[in-house]
């Protein structure tokens, strides 16, 4: 069986959060995970499907969010390994 993939939409504000993950989730078939609150404004959506799906999902919302607000970083990571799911409760 394929490893799904992660992806990862940082932003600046929860206004810029919202619209990123409305774009990805309306363009691809991924489900999104959950999202954290780094701090100092900076929250992350968090988003698995396979690794084509994350990709254009990831770059379809940092596009939208990039419109209203700042995109401090995108990163995909596909299948990734089994241990990474002890950092944290939002990898699926």
């Amino acid at each position: 069986m394929a490893r799904q993939a992660i992806g990862m939409i940082e932003c600046k504000g929860l206004v810029s959060l919202m619209e990123a993950c409305d774009a990805a989730l309306k363009s691809a078939d991924v489900a999104m995970t959950g999202y954290e609150k780094i701090g100092s404004g900076l929250v992350t959506g968090f988003f698995t499907g396979d690794v084509a799906a994350v990709k254009a999902a990831v770059e379809a919302g940092a596009d939208a969010a990039g419109q209203i607000g700042e995109v401090v970083a995108v990163q995909v990571i596909p299948r990734p390994h089994d241990d990474l799911s002890k950092l944290g409760n939002w990898i699926a």
